[in-house]
């Protein structure tokens, strides 16, 4: 019997090998759960490629191979009153070919032999579970003729090499310090087994240090990957995004000062979640869900997305997806003084003291409104500034307990809607939430709404805007800051500081920032999800 490895769940599936006894194949599952729409007739249409007899699920079943899907019924013999020949049965199943992402030929391999004796061929396919959660199938298609199974192999081989956005060499780079140390594992275990399956090349970087995967993607050699794939955290993928972001304007000539109009990322980037909150993920794929993440690349589904600037008025500081200034902040700067804690420990202790020294901040407010005309959109897809398209700036001055700004919806476990759920990932827009100052139970209240399937924002200190660009200046910062505008970011920020949440990065600056929002800047590895989770998640620190 062939050795597996310990911990892989798909180890005994690498090389299509099988025990001594041949086992079962799996049986065949329902039209409707392995693609889209109703199943169509098998000729309908569409030129049928190779016709011929596997044994699917013990049934012998009559197989017809065209180039959108491979469709099988059982057969059975007729009575005996009938003529001679045989009869198919009307029930039909079916593989769309998009959903096929590797096959291989499956043999029963002894001590003695050493390719082994055929059995078949093995399909690995994405089968859709539920929701958003994408799970790894096989089918397996009995028959013992060499040159039966040959043609068919080398068919299905040329129409998997068809799928041109699929990719055949990635980088990854895994951070090891994530969550509570589990990255490494997730990936050798769940990650890498299904891409060896899929026959994809990788290169793996295990980051040593914060600001490694920065330095390391400034200067190395992308050309022979196809995309690259982060394993860990949103503190991490967001690096790296701010990485990949930084060496395309870096390739294009552009001056790394104050971008107005960005080059767009040259490569994908793949986000596996393996952090504490994994909101990049979970709004990327609509679940945070490793497996999910992994077949999303495999099958190279690729979608645009936003992003933001964060500038100052001297320099760019960051690219991101969202952020947060107030109380959002400060929880993640209290949080990363107490990195000792577990992370779910370290998030609960944070919050319940940014709560219990709530404080306000003095602010005024600048922001451009979302204008969705289609002359003003045509002005931004040429590159035109949007403060060259149109003069509405808007201002709100007060004091704030939390600013927002977000251009993706950020899902996570204790905000299964979203912290922004009204936003789409490439609409053009980023939503402004604004929470004036209020009494802490009553923000208490506003912080638990996220966890329910109430309106969060139906509070008469909480207002939503849909925006392009947005100016945050405390009135008091020179009063706090000797430094320089537009300062480097620093590791952790005092508790008299301005602390920003982007992406769970924290960043401290010590003069305004402004936010500017870039359609569709980077491809992701996945799907648009507009479905939300409805389901009601509390969180225990509140």
């Amino acid at each position: 019997m062939p050795r597996r490895r310990r911990g892989s769940r798909v180890s005994a599936l690498e090389d299509c090998r099988e025990d001594a006894a041949a086992p079962a194949a799996a049986p065949p599952v329902p039209s409707a759960t392995w693609a889209s729409g109703a199943p169509q007739a098998a000729a309908a249409g569409e030129p049928v490629l190779l016709r011929g007899i596997f044994e699917i699920g013990r049934a012998s079943c009559d197989v017809v191979l065209s180039e959108r899907a491979l469709r099988w019924r059982p057969i059975e013999p007729v009575r005996p009153e009938g003529e001679s020949k045989l009869d198919l049965m009307c029930d039909e199943e079916f593989i769309e070919l998009k959903n096929i992402f590797s096959v291989k030929l499956k043999r029963r391999c002894s001590i003695k032999q050493r390719d082994g004796t055929l059995l078949g061929i093995t399909l690995f396919f994405c089968l859709k579970k539920e929701r958003n959660k994408l799970k790894d199938a096989i089918l397996d298609l009995i028959n013992l003729s060499e040159d039966h199974c040959d043609v068919w192999f080398r068919q299905l081989k040329k129409i998997l090499a068809g799928f041109s956005n699929r990719p055949q060499s990635l980088k990854i780079l895994l951070n090891p310090q994530s969550h509570k140390k589990e990255a490494t594992q997730v990936y050798y275990e769940k990650v890498e087994p299904l891409l060896k399956i899929a026959g994809i090349k990788t290169d793996v970087t295990i980051t040593e240090y914060e600001g490694h995967a920065l330095s390391l993607l400034k200067e190395c050699e992308l050309q022979e990957f196809d995309g690259v794939v982060c394993v860990g955290g949103d503190g991490s993928a967001s690096e790296v995004v701010h990485a990949l972001l930084l060496r395309a304007q870096k390739n294009a000539g552009v001056e790394a000062g104050r971008i107005l109009t960005p080059v767009r990322a040259e490569l994908p980037l793949g986000i596996i979640p393996a952090g504490s909150t994994n909101i990049l993920a979970h709004s990327f794929h609509g679940v945070a869900h490793v497996v999910t993440a992994t077949l999303h690349i495999i099958m190279g589904h690729i979608q645009p997305v936003d992003v933001c600037t964060f500038s100052t008025s001297s320099k760019l500081l960051r690219f991101g997806f969202s952020a947060m200034f107030g109380f959002g902040g400060r929880t993640l700067a209290l949080a990363e003084k107490h990195r000792w804690m577990s992370p779910n420990q370290r998030r609960d202790f944070a919050i319940v003291k940014a709560l219990a020294k709530l404080k306000p901040e003095d602010c005024d407010i600048s922001f451009l409104p979302f204008n969705s005309s289609q002359d003003l959109q045509e002005k931004k897809a040429q590159g035109s500034p949007t403060s060259a398209c149109t003069d509405q700036w808007q201002m709100v001055q007060g004091q704030f307990l939390n600013i927002s700004i977000m251009a993706i919806p950020c899902l996570c476990s204790v905000a299964p809607r979203g912290l922004a759920p009204n936003t789409r990932l490439n609409n053009g827009s980023m939503d402004l939430i604004i929470v004036r100052n209020t009494s802490r139970p009553e923000f208490i209240k506003h912080l638990k709404r996220y966890g329910s399937v109430k309106n969060q924002f139906n509070f008469p200190f909480v207002e939503t805007y849909t925006v392009e660009e947005v100016k945050v200046q405390p009135r008091n910062n020179m009063s706090k800051y000797n430094g320089e505008a537009g300062a480097e970011p620093q590791e952790t920020a005092s508790e008299d500081s301005f602390p920003w949440n982007i992406d769970g990065y924290l960043l401290e600056v010590a003069s305004d920032v402004h936010v500017r929002l870039h359609p569709r800047l980077i491809n992701l590895y996945g799907v648009s999800v507009e479905d939300m989770n409805d389901s009601k998640v509390t969180c225990n620190c509140l």
